[in-house]
């Protein structure tokens, strides 16, 4: 089974992702990562990740850094919404993430692009979004969590400039998918968002078998 989970920043898609990875015992991949390598990638060598020579470059990095904590910061997500809109850079990591989603017995991808472009046969979907604001608050709680020092309004500007760029790219932009359900998690704690995308994955397989 295949489990396409999209959505924005902050959405909480990464966290419901891993969840039902978990719940179905399968493996997960948060592609998100690997644009934040290739941006962090960039930065740490002295690039600009809006070059997309700079960029290509970088995506043959270590996969150790795949683990390094730099990649949840606010400069590796600005720098990985950059990256993530050359065409060179998409291509270069697009062969990875789809080798990811032909695993025997499946597997759960979150991201920008899964359900439209890595895995556009998955027959679970699901379009992960809540309001910028609580968007906001949500990274702006993780990064105080983290010992930063951060301005809220500075994240809401960060995450609405980072959805005009993932929406508005070319190249793989943001969006749902037509046969994506979608899960506002505005009002949801993570129990009640895992549990509603548990219901849809369970409604997709009844569907899909009838």
């Amino acid at each position: 089974m295949i489990i396409a989970v999209d959505g924005p920043a902050a959405s909480g898609k990464g966290t419901i992702a891993k969840a039902l990875a978990r719940h179905y015992g399968l493996p997960h991949l948060d592609t998100g990562l690997l644009y934040r390598a290739v941006g962090i990638a960039v930065l740490r060598s002295g690039g600009d990740p809006s070059d997309e020579g700079d960029a290509f470059r970088a995506c043959d990095f270590d996969s150790a850094l795949l683990s390094d904590p730099g990649l949840k910061s606010e400069a590796a997500g600005r720098a990985a919404s950059i990256v993530s809109a050359h065409p060179s850079v998409r291509a270069a990591l697009l062969e990875l993430q789809r080798d990811f989603v032909r695993q025997p017995g499946g597997a759960v991808l979150d991201g920008r692009d899964i359900g439209t472009v890595i895995a556009p046969e998955a027959p679970a979907k699901l379009f992960v979004t809540a309001s910028s604001e609580v968007r906001a608050q949500r990274r702006f709680d993780e990064l105080k969590g983290m010992g930063l020092n951060v301005v809220y309004d500075h994240v809401l500007s960060d995450i609405r400039a980072r959805d005009a760029r993932d929406s508005g790219r070319g190249i793989a932009p943001l969006k749902q998918a037509d046969d994506a359900v979608l899960l506002d998690t505005s009002t949801l704690d993570v129990a009640a968002a895992t549990a509603r995308a548990i219901e849809i994955v369970e409604q997709t397989k009844v569907g899909s078998e009838a």
